[in-house]
Protein backbone atom coordinates (compact mmCIF):
# COMPACT_ATOMS: atom_id res chain seq x y z
CA UNK A 1 0.00 0.00 0.00
CA UNK A 2 1.16 3.38 -0.73
CA UNK A 3 1.04 6.47 1.65
CA UNK A 4 -0.08 9.52 0.20
CA UNK A 5 -0.91 12.70 1.81
CA UNK A 6 -2.77 14.91 -0.20
CA UNK A 7 -1.47 18.62 1.22
CA UNK A 8 -4.09 21.64 0.48
CA UNK A 9 -3.97 25.01 1.29
CA UNK A 10 -8.08 25.40 2.07
CA UNK A 11 -8.39 28.79 1.33
CA UNK A 12 -10.56 29.17 -1.44
CA UNK A 13 -12.96 26.45 -1.04
CA UNK A 14 -13.86 28.35 2.73
CA UNK A 15 -13.63 32.14 1.08
CA UNK A 16 -14.87 31.72 -2.63
CA UNK A 17 -18.48 30.30 -3.31
CA UNK A 18 -17.64 29.56 -6.94
CA UNK A 19 -14.73 27.43 -5.65
CA UNK A 20 -17.36 25.92 -2.82
CA UNK A 21 -19.51 24.97 -5.48
CA UNK A 22 -17.30 22.88 -7.05
CA UNK A 23 -15.23 21.61 -4.61
CA UNK A 24 -17.57 21.62 -1.91
CA UNK A 25 -15.43 18.86 0.60
CA UNK A 26 -12.41 20.86 -0.47
CA UNK A 27 -9.75 20.00 -3.63
CA UNK A 28 -7.69 18.02 -1.24
CA UNK A 29 -10.48 15.96 -0.47
CA UNK A 30 -11.16 15.67 -4.41
CA UNK A 31 -7.55 14.70 -4.95
CA UNK A 32 -7.79 12.15 -2.42
CA UNK A 33 -10.79 10.35 -3.68
CA UNK A 34 -9.32 10.21 -6.88
CA UNK A 35 -6.34 8.25 -5.79
CA UNK A 36 -7.97 6.10 -3.42
CA UNK A 37 -10.08 4.79 -6.26
CA UNK A 38 -6.72 2.61 -6.63
CA UNK A 39 -6.64 -0.04 -4.52
CA UNK A 40 -3.02 0.63 -4.22
CA UNK A 41 -3.20 3.55 -2.61
CA UNK A 42 -4.13 4.56 0.36
CA UNK A 43 -4.47 8.77 0.49
CA UNK A 44 -5.17 11.00 3.56
CA UNK A 45 -5.09 14.69 3.93
CA UNK A 46 -3.28 17.88 5.64
CA UNK A 47 -4.20 21.68 5.02
CA UNK A 48 -3.02 24.80 6.19
CA UNK A 49 -4.99 25.35 9.17
CA UNK A 50 -3.98 22.15 11.09
CA UNK A 51 -0.93 22.37 13.91
CA UNK A 52 1.84 22.21 12.00
CA UNK A 53 -0.22 22.23 9.28
CA UNK A 54 -1.10 18.67 9.47
CA UNK A 55 2.53 17.29 8.96
CA UNK A 56 4.53 16.41 12.22
CA UNK A 57 7.59 14.64 11.58
CA UNK A 58 6.20 11.46 12.76
CA UNK A 59 3.09 12.15 9.70
CA UNK A 60 6.34 12.65 7.31
CA UNK A 61 8.04 9.63 8.26
CA UNK A 62 4.90 7.62 7.31
CA UNK A 63 4.43 9.28 4.00
CA UNK A 64 5.72 7.78 1.18
CA UNK A 65 4.14 10.54 -1.33
CA UNK A 66 3.23 14.23 -0.52
CA UNK A 67 0.88 16.04 -2.96
CA UNK A 68 1.25 19.89 -2.54
CA UNK A 69 -1.71 22.32 -3.83
CA UNK A 70 -0.84 25.58 -2.38
CA UNK A 71 -1.72 29.57 -3.94
CA UNK A 72 -2.94 32.32 -2.06
CA UNK A 73 -1.30 31.77 1.34
CA UNK A 74 2.13 30.76 0.15
CA UNK A 75 3.98 32.81 2.51
CA UNK A 76 2.10 31.58 5.14
CA UNK A 77 3.26 28.34 5.30
CA UNK A 78 5.95 27.66 7.71
CA UNK A 79 9.56 27.77 7.33
CA UNK A 80 10.52 25.10 10.01
CA UNK A 81 7.74 22.56 7.98
CA UNK A 82 9.15 23.40 4.49
CA UNK A 83 12.50 22.43 5.75
CA UNK A 84 11.56 19.57 7.22
CA UNK A 85 9.59 18.68 4.06
CA UNK A 86 12.91 19.04 1.90
CA UNK A 87 14.40 16.80 4.29
CA UNK A 88 12.02 14.22 3.99
CA UNK A 89 12.33 14.58 -0.09
CA UNK A 90 16.21 14.62 0.45
CA UNK A 91 15.86 11.05 2.36
CA UNK A 92 13.62 9.57 -0.26
CA UNK A 93 9.76 10.75 -0.05
CA UNK A 94 8.27 11.55 -3.74
CA UNK A 95 6.72 14.91 -4.17
CA UNK A 96 4.10 15.82 -6.84
CA UNK A 97 3.56 19.83 -7.12
CA UNK A 98 -0.08 20.54 -8.35
CA UNK A 99 -0.79 23.54 -10.70
CA UNK A 100 0.35 27.06 -8.49
CA UNK A 101 2.28 25.13 -5.82
CA UNK A 102 5.08 26.29 -8.67
CA UNK A 103 5.31 28.95 -6.34
CA UNK A 104 5.63 27.49 -3.26
CA UNK A 105 8.01 27.39 -0.88
CA UNK A 106 9.15 23.84 -0.79
CA UNK A 107 9.38 24.03 -4.97
CA UNK A 108 11.56 27.30 -4.71
CA UNK A 109 13.56 26.10 -1.88
CA UNK A 110 13.94 22.34 -3.94
CA UNK A 111 14.71 24.36 -7.47
CA UNK A 112 16.77 26.57 -6.41
CA UNK A 113 15.29 28.82 -8.71
CA UNK A 114 12.46 32.25 -9.31
CA UNK A 115 9.78 29.15 -10.67
CA UNK A 116 8.23 32.46 -12.76
CA UNK A 117 6.12 32.01 -15.61
CA UNK A 118 3.23 33.80 -17.47
CA UNK A 119 0.10 33.80 -16.79
CA UNK A 120 -3.74 34.51 -17.98
CA UNK A 121 -7.20 33.62 -15.73
CA UNK A 122 -9.71 33.70 -18.78
CA UNK A 123 -11.17 29.81 -19.31
CA UNK A 124 -9.96 28.93 -22.09
CA UNK A 125 -9.32 25.11 -23.90
CA UNK A 126 -6.31 23.58 -23.07
CA UNK A 127 -5.09 20.73 -25.20
CA UNK A 128 -2.15 18.54 -22.82
CA UNK A 129 0.10 16.49 -24.75
CA UNK A 130 1.77 13.33 -24.00
CA UNK A 131 5.33 14.09 -25.21
CA UNK A 132 7.06 11.06 -23.34
CA UNK A 133 4.48 8.17 -24.14
CA UNK A 134 6.49 5.07 -22.74
CA UNK A 135 6.14 6.96 -19.02
CA UNK A 136 4.55 5.29 -16.45
CA UNK A 137 3.26 8.69 -15.34
CA UNK A 138 1.26 8.55 -18.91
CA UNK A 139 0.43 4.91 -18.81
CA UNK A 140 -3.23 4.56 -19.85
CA UNK A 141 -3.29 8.03 -21.62
CA UNK A 142 -4.23 8.91 -25.31
CA UNK A 143 -2.17 11.13 -27.10
CA UNK A 144 -3.19 14.07 -25.98
CA UNK A 145 -6.88 15.16 -23.78
CA UNK A 146 -8.39 18.59 -23.33
CA UNK A 147 -9.51 20.91 -20.78
CA UNK A 148 -12.18 22.92 -22.12
CA UNK A 149 -11.96 25.47 -18.84
CA UNK A 150 -8.35 25.96 -17.57
CA UNK A 151 -6.20 28.89 -16.03
CA UNK A 152 -3.41 29.79 -18.84
CA UNK A 153 0.55 29.09 -18.08
CA UNK A 154 3.04 30.17 -20.63
CA UNK A 155 6.82 29.92 -21.26
CA UNK A 156 9.15 31.22 -20.12
CA UNK A 157 9.02 28.80 -17.21
CA UNK A 158 12.43 29.77 -14.79
CA UNK A 159 12.71 26.33 -13.20
CA UNK A 160 15.57 23.79 -14.01
CA UNK A 161 15.85 21.62 -16.97
CA UNK A 162 13.67 18.46 -15.43
CA UNK A 163 14.76 14.61 -15.66
CA UNK A 164 12.11 14.24 -18.38
CA UNK A 165 9.03 16.30 -19.99
CA UNK A 166 6.04 14.17 -19.40
CA UNK A 167 3.24 16.70 -20.94
CA UNK A 168 2.68 19.45 -22.76
CA UNK A 169 0.59 21.91 -23.31
CA UNK A 170 -1.30 24.34 -25.79
CA UNK A 171 -3.46 26.84 -24.73
CA UNK A 172 -6.25 28.15 -27.23
CA UNK A 173 -4.72 31.60 -26.74
CA UNK A 174 -1.66 30.32 -28.38
CA UNK A 175 0.96 29.75 -25.56
CA UNK A 176 2.47 26.80 -24.51
CA UNK A 177 3.99 25.52 -21.48
CA UNK A 178 6.20 22.30 -19.85
CA UNK A 179 2.96 21.04 -18.04
CA UNK A 180 4.61 17.68 -16.66
CA UNK A 181 8.01 18.01 -15.43
CA UNK A 182 10.39 15.12 -13.10
CA UNK A 183 13.13 15.94 -11.09
CA UNK A 184 15.54 13.99 -8.50
CA UNK A 185 16.18 15.86 -5.68
CA UNK A 186 18.69 13.76 -2.90
CA UNK A 187 16.74 10.36 -3.04
CA UNK A 188 13.40 11.46 -3.57
CA UNK A 189 11.21 11.94 -7.05
CA UNK A 190 9.60 15.16 -8.03
CA UNK A 191 6.83 15.85 -10.23
CA UNK A 192 5.58 19.34 -11.21
CA UNK A 193 2.12 18.80 -12.95
CA UNK A 194 0.07 22.11 -14.19
CA UNK A 195 -3.46 21.72 -14.39
CA UNK A 196 -5.70 22.33 -11.07
CA UNK A 197 -7.12 26.10 -11.57
CA UNK A 198 -9.59 26.27 -8.75
CA UNK A 199 -12.30 28.32 -10.43
CA UNK A 200 -12.68 24.87 -12.63
CA UNK A 201 -13.56 21.23 -12.38
CA UNK A 202 -9.80 20.06 -13.10
CA UNK A 203 -9.82 17.35 -10.60
CA UNK A 204 -12.82 15.66 -11.49
CA UNK A 205 -11.33 14.62 -15.22
CA UNK A 206 -10.80 11.39 -15.87
CA UNK A 207 -7.57 11.93 -17.57
CA UNK A 208 -6.28 14.22 -14.65
CA UNK A 209 -7.31 11.87 -11.74
CA UNK A 210 -5.57 9.10 -13.56
CA UNK A 211 -2.29 11.09 -13.99
CA UNK A 212 -2.23 11.67 -10.38
CA UNK A 213 -2.65 7.98 -9.79
CA UNK A 214 -0.19 7.11 -12.05
CA UNK A 215 2.08 9.72 -10.35
CA UNK A 216 2.24 8.84 -7.13
CA UNK A 217 2.94 5.49 -8.39
CA UNK A 218 5.99 6.50 -9.66
CA UNK A 219 7.29 8.71 -6.84
CA UNK A 220 6.87 5.87 -4.72
CA UNK A 221 10.14 5.47 -2.63
CA UNK A 222 9.45 1.74 -1.77
CA UNK A 223 9.01 0.29 -5.94
CA UNK A 224 11.54 -1.57 -7.36
CA UNK A 225 12.66 0.88 -9.47
CA UNK A 226 13.71 3.37 -6.35
CA UNK A 227 14.74 0.18 -3.74
CA UNK A 228 18.29 0.68 -3.64
CA UNK A 229 18.52 4.89 -4.07
CA UNK A 230 19.38 6.30 -0.37
CA UNK A 231 20.04 9.43 0.39
CA UNK A 232 23.82 10.63 0.06
CA UNK A 233 25.02 10.30 3.93
CA UNK A 234 27.46 13.18 5.19
CA UNK A 235 30.01 11.38 6.77
CA UNK A 236 33.79 11.00 7.66
CA UNK A 237 35.92 8.83 6.03
CA UNK A 238 38.92 7.84 7.93
CA UNK A 239 40.68 5.14 6.10
CA UNK A 240 41.50 5.23 2.48
CA UNK A 241 41.55 2.40 0.03
CA UNK A 242 45.13 3.39 -1.25
CA UNK A 243 47.69 4.63 1.23
CA UNK A 244 48.49 7.91 1.44
CA UNK A 245 50.95 10.43 3.60
CA UNK A 246 48.44 13.22 5.63
CA UNK A 247 49.90 16.79 4.74
CA UNK A 248 47.84 19.47 5.66
CA UNK A 249 45.97 19.80 9.25
CA UNK A 250 43.44 17.94 11.04
CA UNK A 251 40.52 20.43 11.85
CA UNK A 252 37.39 18.14 12.86
CA UNK A 253 37.90 15.04 15.53
CA UNK A 254 37.61 11.58 14.16
CA UNK A 255 34.55 10.59 12.89
CA UNK A 256 33.01 13.93 13.93
CA UNK A 257 30.20 14.08 10.88
CA UNK A 258 27.76 17.06 9.82
CA UNK A 259 30.19 20.05 9.34
CA UNK A 260 30.45 19.84 5.70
Amino acid sequence: MIRAVVWGENVHERTNETVASIYPAGMHNCIAAALNEDPAIEATTATLQEREHGLPQSRLDRTDVLLWWGHAAHGKVSDDVVERVADAVWGGMGLILLHSAHFSKIFKKLMGTPCSLTWREAGERERIWVTTPGHPIAEGLPDYFELEHEEMYGEPFSVPEPLETVFVSWFEGGEVFRSGLTYRRGAGSVFYFRPGHEAYPTYHDANIRLVLRNAVKWANPRTTRNADVHAAPNRAVETALEPIEERGPKLHADGEDGLR
